[in-house]
């Protein structure tokens, strides 16, 4: 027999214990690996498998371009929700007497052809170009997101309908539409320049929509849920939807810059935002025929237009490069 005060090596079975002590053994090392999952060695909590979202966000996060664009995009929702907080002035308060006066104390960006302060009336427009384009994105990519998956998914007639009403839109040329639809609308609001773009806007997330749901339902998970039972309803909601939205999200990011400035295109023509309205596209318009002579008051708005679509722009191409697996 071993002497009992002969050491042993922990976990392993000494003769002589008899049956109960090797089953208590056996018992401790199958708790101790229920505690402590078998991993590589060095692997951590964060060494475990990420999902797109998740990596996507970090790559955001330590991207300099997206912090740069959502840092610009976060400013003009600020002054588009709150413009008196940089501009306290009254934008439709103007003096004739200062017409294309420039900077000056307590008006940095000088007066435009009316007599009103270019600073206060770009800070303000800013509201109505930033209105336009998050509810023209939101309403383009509902629609065309919603009748893109059904389409793809099912596919048949609904499909094939569904996509000759698509090539009718793409062949209607976007400004001249504007230009046809928007002439007879009498509203100083944005709501009919918010309507023409997410009717016209629609295909382009439907084409994106219907491509991914495509891709996506032909996929072994898919597959799998249709052979336990599950209806159309859970298997596009619950396991189609969530893998075929990223490029929806990428397009329509993309585009919210381009729909402000197709507002503005649209205001700068007379068919968009009209006055007494504040936006960025009639000042621009309104100080084009004096440009040589106060090209200040056009130089602000156009440079403000031209900075929130770039950002915008830099933020799909930042979300892009994220969620898209081929760019890792």
């Amino acid at each position: 027999m071993p002497d009992p005060r002969e050491p042993h090596e922990p976990g392993r079975a000494v003769a002589g214990t008899g049956m109960g002590g090797g089953m208590d053994l056996v018992a401790s090392e199958a708790a101790t690996l229920e505690r402590e999952p078998d991993r590589p060695d060095g692997a951590g909590p964060e060494d475990r498998p990420r999902s797109l979202w998740s990596d996507a966000w970090r790559d955001l996060r330590r991207n300099p371009v997206f912090l740069l664009s959502a840092l610009v995009i976060c400013f003009l929702v600020l002054i588009a929700v709150w413009p008196s907080l940089i501009a306290p002035g009254n934008p439709l308060t103007c003096d004739l007497a200062r017409a294309q006066d420039g900077p000056s104390p307590g008006h940095p960006f000088g007066f435009d052809g009316q007599g009103c302060d270019v600073y206060t009336r770009t800070v303000h427009g800013a509201r109505a170009s930033v209105t336009v384009g998050v509810c023209a994105t939101l309403g383009v990519a509902l629609l065309g997101s919603v009748l893109g998956a059904l389409a793809g998914f099912f596919g048949g007639g609904w499909d094939a309908v569904l996509s000759r009403v698509t090539d009718v839109f793409f062949a209607i040329p976007v400004v001249l539409g504007g230009l046809v639809l928007l002439s007879v609308v009498t509203s100083n609001t944005v709501w009919p320049v918010v309507g023409f773009i997410v009717l016209l806007g629609w295909p382009q997330i439907y084409r994106i929509a219907r491509g991914s749901v495509i891709t996506a339902k032909q996929h072994d998970y898919v597959q799998a849920a249709r052979a336990l039972g599950a209806s159309d309803a859970r298997i596009l909601l619950r396991h189609i939807a969530p893998n075929a939205v990223a490029p929806v999200i990428v397009v329509a990011t993309i585009a919210l810059g381009t729909y402000i400035s197709l507002e503005a295109t649209l205001s700068y023509l007379g068919v968009g935002l009209k006055p007494p309205s504040v936006s960025w596209g009639i000042e621009i318009s309104a100080a084009s025929p004096y440009v040589r002579n106060a090209p200040h008051a056009l130089l602000w708005p156009a440079g403000a237009l031209a900075v929130t679509v770039l950002a915008f722009i830099m933020l799909g191409d930042a979300v892009r490069d994220a969620l898209d697996p081929k760019l890792r």
